[in-house]
């Protein structure tokens, strides 16, 4: 069963622009370079399928998958949104009956 075509994305001259500049620095975290890196790839080649994006990324076809529904449907931005994930069972720095108590 042949896979479905992939959802085209549209970006404007400035993304791509600030995409070559960020995949370029040190300090940006792996997962914006992966992002900017995957925006550039299908500005490049819209044909790519997910799975051949991915290889080349370094990510799960799923990820390519919505990243492409989102960048298509206009958001092109590279930060999470909030709300996903799982939020954390405690505050690192918070009052826990343990803390200053050390052996």
């Amino acid at each position: 069963m042949a896979s479905p075509k992939p959802t085209p994305c549209s970006f404007s001259e400035e993304f791509l622009q600030v995409a070559r500049r960020v995949i370029r620095q040190r300090t940006a975290t792996v997962q914006t370079v992966q992002r900017f890196r995957l925006a550039l790839l299908l500005h490049e080649q819209p044909t790519f399928s997910n799975a051949m994006a991915a290889e080349v990324v370094g990510i799960s076809p799923r990820q390519v998958q919505r990243w492409r529904q989102r960048w298509s449907a206009g958001d092109c931005s590279v930060a999470d949104r909030e709300g996903r994930g799982r939020k954390a069972a405690f505050s690192p720095g918070g009052s826990g009956h343990r803390k200053g108590h050390r052996l």
